[in-house]
């Protein structure tokens, strides 16, 4: 009888200041993690696997490729079931330029989804994403990543919104014609009057502002003009980690206070303070650094080179010891300091993959489980961590998408 009763007997918990039920035959928070992960929203704000699209010659969207961070295979097993594919053109490209260049990844994505139309769905909606979601497909969005893509013409941000992109980043590395960067020297102490129009056009597109890589001066702009509120599709905290990249705690309880959201990014440099350090001491900054002309150089416009030099220097780095290790466990400070500070209603995922350095753990979207069985262990509600997975950056869609309706109506 005794044996019996020990075999049927659990072990009570306390973990994070919730109650925690564990049974001897198995773990229940990973239970639970995985049944709660599997059948949310997981919707990431920032991917630069477009880029994979257009210009590598090996990468193929619907196979398990063997480099970078996103496929449908991988995404199937992480349970990313909603991406933006952000579209990205170097800040020094402008004008007519930057505009085609733009013009061309939006027309990959679009054919992407029709290549893969039975893995993935366009989205335009939050509605439309949830119904993705129902179906069992991946939502497709897209948003661009640089103000300087439309060429210096509002129009563009009309034709842009026709396209399906659902939000725009004002700046990037680099000041364009109407905003400054958060990585560049300040030329429009923020937003220029013409810039602020931009940004009420954004509004009346039910185009979602994002205000990743501007200055701080350009935020504060944003956040006084824009009816909407606003995102930071793939930014981090300045206070774990003092990255120009990263928000203030003034800047996201800003940014919660009008109904925003911050998008964690996954970057190194952007999640941990040692590395950045690191980093910088190596490679001189953020903008630029030394070793990329080299790999320029080597590579030309081969993306499937540059990406292997460049996952080889760092790689070297971090062997040599010149960079240290980064736990993934670095994201989930960074989650949890916004939760704390601003309320978990205003914190999302915005991973950067295929465009940043994953940390240690995190090597790929077929991760992504392990931060809601983090967040779980933490305490958090399933409630709670569904909105952080995906729900908070659809409810700021369904805002936009209403503020979008309010001002169109307008005579």
């Amino acid at each position: 009888m005794r044996r019996t009763l020990v075999l049927l007997c659990v072990v009570v918990c306390v973990c994070a200041g919730a109650l925690v039920v564990r049974s001897t035959n198995g773990d229940e928070i990973a239970d639970r993690a995985r049944k709660l992960h599997f059948s949310s929203m997981v919707l990431d704000t920032h991917d630069d696997t477009t880029q994979r699209l257009l210009f590598s010659k090996t990468f193929d969207l619907g196979k398990r490729n063997p480099d970078g961070h996103v496929d449908i295979p991988r995404m199937r097993e992480g349970g990313m079931n909603a991406i933006f594919f952000s579209i990205w053109v170097d800040g020094r490209t402008l004008g007519p330029p930057a505009v085609q260049k733009a013009l061309d990844q939006i027309d990959a994505v679009h054919e992407s989804v029709k290549k893969y139309s039975k893995e993935l769905v366009f989205c335009r909606t939050a509605a439309e994403v949830r119904e993705a979601h129902k179906s069992g497909k991946i939502a497709a969005l897209i948003g661009v990543e640089g103000g300087h893509m439309i060429g210096n013409d509002i129009r563009m941000v009309r034709v842009f919104g026709d396209l399906g992109v659902r939000y725009m980043t004002l700046s990037h590395f680099y000041n364009d014609e109407w905003a400054d960067s958060s990585t560049d020297k300040p030329v429009h102490n923020g937003l220029t009057d013409y810039g602020k129009e931009i940004v009420r056009e954004m509004n009346r597109q039910g185009i979602m502002v994002d205000i990743s890589h501007v200055s701080d001066k350009t935020f504060y702009d944003a956040l006084e003009v824009s009816k909407a509120p606003l995102i930071a599709s793939h930014s981090s905290c300045r206070a774990l980690c003092n990255h120009p990249r990263d928000m203030s705690d003034e800047m996201i309880t800003a940014l919660a206070a009008k109904g925003g959201v911050i998008q964690i990014n996954y970057e190194r440099s952007f999640i941990d303070q040692a590395y950045k350090d690191a980093f910088d001491k190596y490679a001189g900054g953020v903008v630029a650094p030394k070793y990329e002309e080299e790999i320029r150089n080597k590579c030309g416009d081969d993306l499937d080179c540059s990406s292997r030099e460049t996952q080889k220097v760092m790689s070297a780095l971090i062997a040599e010891g010149k960079l240290p290790h980064v736990s993934w466990e670095k994201i989930i400070d960074h989650i949890d300091h916004v939760a704390k500070l601003a309320g978990p209603d205003h914190v999302g995922l915005g991973s950067d993959f295929d465009g940043a350095d994953m940390p240690d753990g995190l090597e790929d979207c077929s991760k992504l489980p392990k931060i809601t069985e983090a967040l779980l262990r933490k305490g958090y509600s399933e409630d709670d961590i569904r909105k952080i997975l995906g729900g908070n950056t659809l409810r700021v869609m369904e805002q936009a998408e209403r503020v979008s309706g309010e001002l169109q109506a307008r005579p």
